[in-house]
């Protein structure tokens, strides 16, 4: 495919194609109708040649080029399936294009600081599992891990203190950034406010702009309830001291902890559940 497309890329090749999809045709008439040297003409069709796209045969003193049509046709079809796979329902290119239309949106309003103050997002997800295990997914760092983020980001660097006061700290890189040597992706310090175990869980929590600032501070309570078939979830956003330069966080914010509740809704379901009304679950954490 490689020499397939390098031999297709030079206008001059590309030409030759267009005469031979009409007919075959001799080096010189071809050479003719492209306005070319024949000399030049010659070495063009000697690359199309190896790489598959055309054929020749000689005929007397002549030799006549016709065009393959079946590399062609598989080339189109890799190209079709690529064009499929980026616009498919739902996929990463679809959520790129929603956040670029939600940071055109926010861009415009971010005029002045607090833009954004009250500015509150609602997310609910009905859970397998009883709440205390949905419970250890939400504050015990090595289960964390595993869903705090959108689905282009993995937690590169966690610290939850399940505690009132205790410290928050995530530091998320892009998912196929394996060694860390891409930029950090994102920062957020932050600090919890409230907590009852299995019911109640509220913290503040704030990116950081790339000089180091605070972005805006997200306010987020996290309510459990038990269900006959798991654990609803009702989670609550709402953003003060918001900057100017907050408006492509916030943009993502929709997008970004649905992509990550759903994550969360996705490792529950595939987590053991005892029929003596406990869970088990691995425990073990990344970094």
């Amino acid at each position: 495919m490689d020499a397939l497309l390098a031999a297709l890329a030079d206008p001059a090749r590309w030409r030759l194609v267009s005469l031979l999809a009409e007919r075959p045709r001799p080096v010189g008439v071809l050479a003719e109708l492209a306005q070319a040297r024949q000399p030049q003409t010659t070495k063009h069709l000697q690359t199309l040649e190896r790489a598959g796209i055309v054929t020749s045969q000689r005929t007397g003193q002549r030799r006549i080029y016709a065009l393959r049509p079946g590399p062609l046709r598989e080339l189109a079809a890799t190209l079709g399936r690529l064009a499929d796979t980026a616009e498919q329902t739902a996929g990463p290119g679809e959520t790129y294009d929603r956040y670029g239309a939600s940071l055109h949106t926010e861009r415009l309003a971010a005029q002045k600081p607090g833009w954004a103050d009250g500015r509150s997002f609602s997310f609910r997800r009905s859970l397998t599992g009883h709440p205390e295990l949905v419970w250890r997914h939400l504050t015990e760092p090595s289960l964390l891990a595993h869903w705090w983020t959108p689905n282009d980001l993995r937690v590169s660097e966690l610290v939850f203190e399940a505690r009132q006061g205790g410290r928050i700290l995530q530091e998320y890189r892009d998912v196929e950034d394996a060694d860390g040597s891409d930029l950090v992706a994102g920062r957020a310090e932050g600090t919890v406010d409230d907590i009852r175990p299995c019911e109640h869980l509220a913290y503040r929590l704030s990116p950081q702009l790339p000089d180091g600032g605070l972005a805006f501070t997200a306010h987020i309570t996290l309510d459990l309830r038990s269900t006959t078939t798991g654990t609803d979830l009702d989670v609550h956003w709402r953003i003060t001291d918001s900057t100017v330069d907050s408006a492509d966080f916030i943009a993502g914010i929709e997008i970004g902890f649905g992509q990550s509740l759903d994550k969360l809704t996705t490792t529950l379901a595939t987590v053991p559940h005892d029929t003596d009304g406990t869970d088990s679950t691995d425990t073990r954490g990344t970094k």
